[in-house]
C-alpha cells in the first residue's frame, strides 16, 4: 500500500478575538498575554451599586484621581498573565529552594557567627509582617482597580509578598528557632525602631484611593526598603560573615530588579498621560517618600552603625530620585 503523506496548510477565519483585533489589528496573531489582559475589564451591566459604597459602581474608574483615556494603556514589559507568570516564579523557587537545602545540608547556618546571626535576625523577621501589609495592599490594589492591565500583575505582586514573608520564616527558622518569630512580633509591635514602618503601612491600609496605595506600596515603600535590606544590608553582613544571608535572600534579591521593571513602566504610562496625572502622582511621592524615609532609618540603624546608616539613607534617596526621573516625574 502506497501512503502520500502531505502538509496541509489551514488559514484561519480570524486570528484573535474581536476586541484584541480592534485594537492591534485583525490580520495579526495576538500573544496570549494580550488574549488574558486586553479588554477584560467588566464595563456595562452591573446589576446594582454596592451597599457599602453606593457612590460608586463595582468597577469603576473613578476610584483614583488619576485618570486615564485608556486603562488597556498599561503594558507589563514582562508580559506576565497566569501562565508565564507561574512558570517564572516556578524557576525562581526552584533556585531558592537550592539554596535553602544548600545551607542547611550543609550546617552553614549553625555556623553563621552569633553577633551577624542576631543582626540579621532583628532586621529580617519583623519584615514578615512588613511583607503581609504589601500583600494586602495590592489585594487591595486589585481589588479597587480598573483595568486587568494594572490589576493582574498586582494580584500577582500580592503574591509574591506572600511568598516572600514564607521565605522569611524560613531563615529565621534556619537561623534562630521558633521564639525568634514570636520576639520579631513584639519587636514590630513596640519596638521603637520599627513603629515608624509600622505606622506607615497601617496608613496606607485606609488610603481611599488605591493607585496612591500603589506609589505609597509598590514605588515608594518597596523602592527604599528592598535596596536597603537586600542590598546595603546584606552586603554589610556578608563582608562580615559570608554569603549565607545572601543566599537565603535571593528571591527577593532577584524579585525586586524584575519587579522595578513593571513599575517604571506603569508610572511612565500613567505620568505622560497628562500634566494632572504627572502633579498628582508627584505629589503622592514627595510626601511617601518623605515618610518611607524616616521610617526606614531606625531599621538601618538596627544592622548598620550610625555614621554607615546615614551615608547609605543618602545614596537610597539620590538613588530614588534619579529612578523617578526616568518615568517623568521631578522630585
Amino acid at each position: 500500500m502506497h501512503l502520500d503523506l502531505r502538509t496541509v496548510s489551514i488559514q484561519p477565519l480570524r486570528q484573535t478575538f474581536d476586541a484584541v483585533a480592534a485594537r492591534i489589528g485583525s490580520d495579526r496573531p495576538a500573544s496570549r498575554y494580550q488574549e488574558a489582559t486586553l479588554d477584560v475589564q467588566s464595563t456595562a451591566n452591573f446589576h446594582y451599586r454596592p451597599l457599602w459604597d453606593q457612590e460608586h459602581e463595582i468597577y469603576d474608574a473613578s476610584r483614583t484621581g488619576v485618570v486615564m483615556k485608556d486603562w488597556d494603556a498599561f503594558k507589563d514589559p514582562r508580559q506576565f498573565y497566569y501562565g508565564t507568570y507561574t512558570l517564572a516564579r516556578a524557576r525562581m523557587q526552584e533556585t531558592a529552594e537550592g539554596d535553602f537545602d544548600f545551607v542547611e545540608e550543609r550546617g552553614l547556618a549553625d555556623s553563621y557567627p552569633e553577633a551577624a546571626k542576631q543582626r540579621a535576625l532583628s532586621v529580617l523577621l519583623p519584615l514578615r509582617h512588613a511583607e503581609w501589609g504589601a500583600n494586602m495592599n495590592n489585594a487591595s490594589m486589585c481589588a479597587y482597580g480598573y483595568g486587568a492591565s494594572i490589576t493582574q500583575p498586582c494580584m500577582f505582586n500580592a503574591m509574591d509578598h506572600l511568598g516572600m514573608a514564607q521565605y522569611l520564616t524560613r531563615a529565621g527558622l534556619l537561623l534562630g528557632d521558633v521564639a525568634g518569630l514570636d520576639t520579631a512580633k513584639q519587636a514590630w509591635l513596640t519596638a521603637e525602631a520599627w513603629q515608624g514602618l509600622r505606622h506607615y503601612i497601617e496608613d496606607t491600609f485606609v488610603l481611599e484611593d488605591w493607585f496612591e496605595v500603589f506609589v505609597a506600596q509598590n514605588l515608594v515603600l518597596n523602592g527604599l526598603l528592598y535596596p536597603l535590606v537586600y542590598q546595603h544590608i546584606d552586603r554589610a553582613l556578608s563582608a562580615q560573615a559570608g554569603p549565607v544571608l545572601s543566599m537565603l535572600t535571593r528571591f527577593q534579591h532577584e524579585w525586586y530588579a524584575e519587579t522595578s521593571k513593571w513599575i517604571n513602566a506603569t508610572l511612565k504610562i500613567a505620568v505622560a498621560e497628562s500634566p494632572e496625572n504627572q502633579q498628582r502622582i508627584a505629589n503622592w511621592t514627595r510626601i511617601w517618600r518623605d515618610r518611607a524615609m524616616g521610617a526606614l532609618a531606625p531599621v538601618a540603624a538596627l544592622a548598620l552603625d550610625s555614621s554607615a546608616a546615614a551615608d547609605v539613607m543618602t545614596e537610597l534617596l539620590e538613588e530614588f530620585n534619579a529612578r523617578a526621573v526616568k518615568f517623568g516625574l521631578s522630585l
